[in-house]
């Protein structure tokens, strides 16, 4: 459950957007929540999400775990602070004037933050987390995108949903991909395996899997084990067209 302030909303959401009052006495001025979130990725990074912990967060920045609790309520509330902090986007960032492009770029900003903190994908994404400052910062910048559309505000955010899911998804399996590590079938495992998966039980996927386009073989040009460009740039471009369909449809006369 997550603690709220009293004007109702949550204590991370408040502290993120620098509405929430920072302790003023004690002996720990030193601490921030900017440099709690900070100190907590930095462990994310090079330990992984379960490394995360108070009482490392504390040892790290040279404090005690309950000086921590002077700013933060709890690991839930810290967690929070660090996925949003983690998804930034670039002070800098700008987008082409052509849709197409600026949905393109906009994705590609979502990508790599996700490829920085791979870590995020863990953690749950609700209707809190949308509201703290990175994610409205990258909800704003994708609707830009999209502005000069003639869709209404529900399309429009249904679009980015779409297409956050989709770079979540191959990012996702790219890190899974990377995990398992170079996998390749070799011709008489494939001959074996196509001993139960025939084209009498199934048409469809064996003369794909027997063409060597589903796994890659002895046979197949060589890629990296956890290159999924293809698939991305495909499901953008499947994403891409369908919504100039939809505007093309919505643009027709009667």
């Amino acid at each position: 459950m997550d603690e709220r302030t009293e004007t109702g909303l949550p204590r991370a959401v408040a502290i993120a957007w620098g509405m929430h009052e920072v302790p003023q006495r004690g002996p720990n001025r030193g601490l921030s929540h900017e440099r709690i979130v900070a100190a907590a990725i930095e462990i994310a990074d090079a330990q992984g999400l379960p490394a995360v912990t108070m009482q490392a967060v504390a040892k790290s920045l040279g404090f005690t775990t309950m000086s921590l609790y002077r700013y933060v309520s709890g690991k839930d509330e810290l967690l929070r602070l660090m996925q949003d902090a983690a998804l930034a986007v670039p002070e800098e960032a700008d987008l082409p004037d052509d849709w197409r492009a600026a949905l393109r770029v906009w994705a590609g900003f979502v990508r790599e933050a996700y490829h920085d903190h791979p870590w995020v994908l863990q953690m749950p994404r609700g209707q809190i987390s949308v509201l703290m400052p990175n994610s409205v910062r990258m909800a704003d910048l994708g609707l830009r995108a999209l502005r000069d559309l003639p869709l209404d505000n529900e399309e429009k955010i249904g679009v980015i949903l779409v297409v956050s899911q989709h770079v979540t998804s191959t990012v996702e399996l790219q890190l899974n991909l990377a995990d398992e590590g170079e996998f390749v079938m070799s011709a008489d495992g494939l001959d074996v395996l196509g001993q139960v998966v025939t084209p009498e039980r199934f048409p469809d996927m064996a003369p794909v899997l027997r063409a060597g386009q589903f796994l890659e073989t002895e046979d197949t040009p060589a890629r990296e084990a956890d290159d999924v460009q293809v698939e991305y740039d495909l499901g953008l471009d499947l994403i891409i067209s369908g919504l100039e369909q939809r505007i093309a449809r919505a643009s027709a006369p009667e």
